[in-house]
């Protein structure tokens, strides 16, 4: 070890507690307060043992590194395809079926090795075809953002070490080096600048502030990692990196998975449920068929030993179990979420996340981020008085004079150091690329506010002035050229002396409208001339200021002086100071601007959407109080009796206090990532402290016993209490590294596409790719289209299920074998349940999704309205079913029995689901089975395959199917038959069943109350003598066939 590494051994705990101090999050006062108190930046690089001017020496180099860490940022190892294959059989529903698969395939192969395979093996290649499509799309989707971070992250930095220069790969850095930045670059680690020239950091990705932040080593000296430099140069120190910086901190936090999302819950309370109803109607058959053979032992069981029917009445319960579980379900999902995906792409929604489809349907609260989500994040001049002259609209040519019109020009565009760069047309790119976005908007370099200036000279309103060729003349940093001192946080101005050829020289100066105006004497007028700035016509000014201010304007003045070179001699050479006593004076007032940061121009509509389908819509940002408040107002977040706080006062809350005012609370401003982070866990219960370890790890030195229900967010427990276990479904917005966090403990994080930052991306769930605020609207309607999509097909899929669980059961308990064999069992449970899949679960949404509020978490999967349905229609199927039974015969002269009497049950039985299948397009009390069918060509492909394969299998299926040709006047009675389902479609939906009202969530809406009056219990009850009439038919057949 060398000298040098052992001093650093030495010096390691002092580094860390040192560097830790002063990289306190959104606390730069208080880090301030810790540099000066620790000597100041020469304190801190002697701690360090880096030289001002040469860096680390090349030799401590790997001992840094192995003392404080390297500068990668943590990352999840990547799971190979056999792991995302083996993680989709953690579903319930496929756990199930793949047991009944098992036990169907072993006792059907004892039972019947020629053919006993059939069924079991078919439901097993369900499941592997389940979960093959689910593995691949989750892997394809992960190598394509894992293919686009390794592009953004493969960036060189410049260093100095041992006095050298390098530029080495990013994640090489270390704590102690002295980085080297420029306009333009991005911060690659947290770090206290050392020398610094008119360096300015835009550090809205990770603190949410949209102001430029002027670095220096007396008031804001630090820079954070996930930042841009936005003007100037300068070196800093490193003292964080890694997973040790703010960004790396931020992300580590992202590593944490999510609970499983509201419909997957539901589908295991459904598959359990299903599961259970099963097994029991299996356990009930089998207690009845050994009760008649022990007590009863009718005359057609005497020759059958107990041994053989035990085991026949224990497959009989399988084959219930089997019939019970809708295989389908699993594929209906998966169907309808791919589809779905597809579709939400071309609506500018890329789904990172398959789940997330279907979660955003039922969001009862987005949380949006302020800059970049719900305004453009790029400064716009909408009003202003131009020599004199207001402009209400700032898109026209203005009526001036040209030569008020070219000093104002002028004025623009010398006194700025903002660039603005237009994309040339996009290249042509793979069809297949999803993350392929074209950014047609000019890009804004340096300065936003003076872009919006330069924006405005270029645009129609200054006669597409050229910008960059003004300043080129003006010749800035050259010799014998202009004079540049830039806009300052701590002036609130800058100013430029400029001189061109011919031209004499002349100071433009532009800054906070009322600190320029307070050094004007004069002001510009139409025709250019200079007049006295009076009395009243400064207080005219003041007041247009504070106008622009209430309407959350910046307002910004422009201004110049003539001739300054009478005033002073030396401008080439002259000071800042001695520009601001003799020159900054004396003013001309040459315009005011009121510019904005605009909303998007569909936020209000979306806003006002979202909340009409009870989404309760946030705003959480960085921004200052009052701006948050007037954008909120201007977007219908903030009404009149809403809440806003900023994040100080945010932090002082209990969780008790924090629940009372969360239905109010519509803004939290100068919120910082943690705050965004805690109102999210505070909302829908996730990566809530379950522990108190865990508590402690979040609130290190805190005491769980005395403060556990004092600190945010809480604790599992206690969270559960207040909310019974039951939280929001949370959607949360956001661009910025600062989101990450609470895009992750969402449940569904919506980033955007274009301005996003990388962190964003990775967290999110959706990416909007157009940036668009109303695209969120869309993903909503498609994840409510995704849900009951899957709603639709448990209500045809239950139905079919309810039909053949009775039949099986109620035959078998009276002494029939199953009216239909195992092979027309598999096509109605198998292939049935996959053409339904892809029939309902392809159905395209439509707008009236969104008249109705979020569904509740715990809300159960199948409505009032849906068992009505299932019930009436399986009540028609059964009683249809037992009259062919009893009447068949002599209706199609045809042997009791025969495989003829049963395809013609078979078919007609087949044609009730054909049918239903058109029923089941509404779950609700609207009756149009035939609506927008030519935007649905999936289920009408469906429906035309099912039938031309169900006529295959009826006149060419033979032995196999054990079935039999039927002649044209059958297939039109069984078809027939079938048909009836429509009509009762329309009269079960004249019974007045309404959905139970504590199934919603969200924002309540003034509605008509309906009155249920229990018509559900009194709909069951009215169903059971027909249920009655069923089991004293089929004894009757029994005791006929005994005879």
């Amino acid at each position: 070890m060398t000298a040098k590494d052992a001093a650093l051994d030495e010096n390691a705990t002092r580094i860390r507690d040192l560097t830790k101090l002063i990289n306190e999050p959104q606390a730069m006062s208080l880090n301030l307060e810790h540099l000066r108190a620790a000597g100041g930046v020469s304190a801190l690089l002697e701690v360090l043992g880096t030289d001002p001017d040469g860096g680390v020496a090349d030799a401590s180099v790997e001992k840094r590194r192995e003392l404080f860490g390297s500068n990668t940022l943590p990352s999840t190892p990547r799971k190979s395809f056999w792991q995302l294959f083996v993680d989709t059989f953690d579903d319930a529903t496929l756990q199930i079926l793949i047991v009944a698969a098992i036990v169907s395939l072993v006792i059907g192969i004892y039972d019947a090795p020629a053919t006993g395979y059939v069924e079991g093996m078919a439901i097993l290649a369900a499941c592997l075809i389940v979960s093959v499509v689910t593995a691949l799309n989750d892997y394809q989707k992960e190598s394509q953002f894992r293919e686009l971070s390794a592009a953004n992250d493969a960036v060189d930095v410049v260093v100095v070490r041992s006095g050298k220069f390098h530029s080495i790969p990013v994640d090489d850095l270390v704590v102690g080096d002295l980085v080297c930045v420029e306009a333009g670059d991005n911060i690659p680690c947290d770090g206290v600048v050392v020398t610094y020239d008119g360096l300015e950091v835009d550090e809205s990705a990770l603190t949410g502030e949209p102001e430029d932040i002027d670095k220096d080593a007396e008031t804001d000296p630090f820079l954070l990692s996930g930042c841009t430099a936005i003007a100037g140069s300068g070196r800093f120190v490193a003292i964080a990196v890694g997973k040790y910086s703010q960004w790396g901190m931020i992300k580590s936090k992202l590593e944490k998975e999510q609970e499983e999302t509201p419909l997957q819950e539901k589908l295991d309370d459904m598959a359990a449920m299903i599961g259970y109803v099963g097994m029991g109607a299996a356990a009930a058959t089998f207690i009845a068929m050994m009760a008649i053979k022990i007590f009863i032992n009718p005359e057609y069981l005497q020759h059958i030993s107990v041994f053989h029917h035990a085991l026949d009445a224990f497959i009989i319960g399988v084959t219930i179990v089997v019939v019970a579980v809708p295989e389908g379900l699993p594929l209906a999902v998966t169907i309808s979420l791919a589809f779905s995906t597809k579709k939400m792409l071309a609506d500018q929604n890329l789904i990172r996340h398959l789940a997330a489809c279907e979660t955003m349907g039922n969001a009862t609260n987005i949380c949006s981020d302020k800059t970049g989500t719900l305004t453009e994040n790029r400064m716009t001049v909408v009003r202003g008085i131009f020599a004199n002259k207001r402009d209400e609209k700032c898109t026209e040519p203005i009526n001036i004079s040209e030569e008020a019109l070219e000093t104002i020009l002028e004025g623009i565009a010398c006194c700025s150091t903002a660039r603005v760069v237009y994309p040339a047309p996009p290249k042509e790119t793979a069809v297949d690329d999803e993350l392929a976005v074209y950014d047609g908007r000019p890009q804004l370099i340096g300065n936003k506010t003076e872009a919006a200036l330069i924006i405005l000279a270029q645009s129609d309103w200054g006669s597409n002035d050229v910008t960059d060729m003004r300043r080129e003349e003006a010749r800035f940093g050259k010799e014998d050229g202009s004079r540049l001192f830039p806009f300052s946080s701590s002036r609130k101005r800058m100013t430029v002396l400029v001189t061109k050829k011919k031209h004499p020289w002349t100071l433009y100066h532009k800054g906070a409208a009322e600190i320029v105006l307070e050094s004007c004497t004069t002001y510009m007028d139409v025709d250019g001339s200079e007049k006295k700035m009076t009395k009243e016509k400064r207080e005219y000014f003041q007041e247009v200021i504070q106008e622009f201010a209430s309407d959350a304007l910046r307002c910004v003045a422009l201004a110049h002086r003539s001739r300054i070179d009478k005033v002073a001699k030396n401008l080439a050479t002259i000071h800042l100071a001695e520009c601001e006593k003799k020159l900054e004076k004396e003013l001309c007032l040459d315009a005011l601007v009121g510019i904005a940061d605009p909303l998007r121009e569909d936020v209000i509509e979306a806003v006002a959407t979202c909340q009409h389908a009870g989404i309760f819509v946030r705003m959480v940002t960085g921004d200052n109080l009052e701006t948050a408040r007037a954008i909120a107002k201007q977007a219908g977040i903030l009404t009149e009796d809403g809440i806003s706080m900023t994040g100080e006062e945010f932090r002082k809350l209990t969780p008790a206090q924090l629940d009372e005012i969360l239905p109010k609370l519509q803004v939290l401003a100068r919120s910082s990532p943690e705050d965004k982070h805690m109102l999210v866990q505070r909302l829908n219960g996730g990566l809530m402290p379950e522990t108190k370890e865990a508590w402690e790890e979040a609130h290190p030195g805190r005491d769980f016993e005395t403060e556990k229900d004092l600190l945010l967010p809480g604790y599992k427990e206690e969270w559960d209490v207040s909310r019974g276990g039951v939280g929001e479904v949370v959607g949360v917005t956001g661009d910025g590294t600062n989101d990450g966090p609470a895009l992750k403990a969402a449940d569904v994080g919506l980033s955007m596409g274009l301005s996003g930052t990388d962190v964003a991306k990775k967290a999110s769930d959706i990416i909007i790719m157009d940036d668009n605020f109303s695209s969120i609207v869309k993903a909503v309607l498609w994840g409510r289209s995704v849900f009951d999509n899957i709603r639709k097909f448990l209500q045809f899929q239950l139905t079919v299920n309810v039909v053949a669980l009775t039949i099986t059961f109620l035959s078998a308990l009276v002494g029939y074998n199953p009216p239909l064999n195992a092979v027309m069992m598999l096509w109605v449970n198998l292939i049935m349940d996959t053409m339904g899949a892809l029939a309902l679960g392809t159905e395209p949404p439509t707008l009236d999704l969104l008249d109705r509020r979020p569904y509740k978490r715990d809300s159960s999967l199948i409505s009032r309205p849906m068992w009505r349905n299932i019930f009436i229609q399986a009540t028609y199927q059964l009683s249809l079913l037992v009259f062919l039974l009893d009447k068949g015969p002599q209706m199609y002269n045809c042997e009791d029995g025969s495989s003829h009497h049963f395809t013609i049950l078979f078919n007609a039985f087949v044609f009730c689901q054909v049918f239903n299948e058109f029923n089941a397009r509404e779950i609700g009390d609207i009756f149009d089975p035939f609506n927008n069918l030519s935007k649905s060509p999936m289920f009408l492909l469906v429906i035309a395959f099912t039938v031309l394969a169900q006529w295959a299998i009826v006149e060419y299926g033979g032995d196999f199917t054990q079935t039999t040709p039927l002649s044209f006047s059958e297939w039109r009675s069984t078809v027939g038959y079938g048909a009836i389902s429509i009509p009762f479609g329309f009269i079960m939906r004249l019974i007045p069943v309404s959905e139970d009202p504590h199934s919603f969530a969200g924002l309540s809406r003034k509605e008509i109350a309906k009155k249920d009056n229990y018509w559900l219990s009194a709909l069951i009850l009215a169903l059971l003598p027909f249920l009655a009439a069923i089991v004293y038919q089929l004894a009757y057949e029994v005791e006929e066939l005994k005879h």
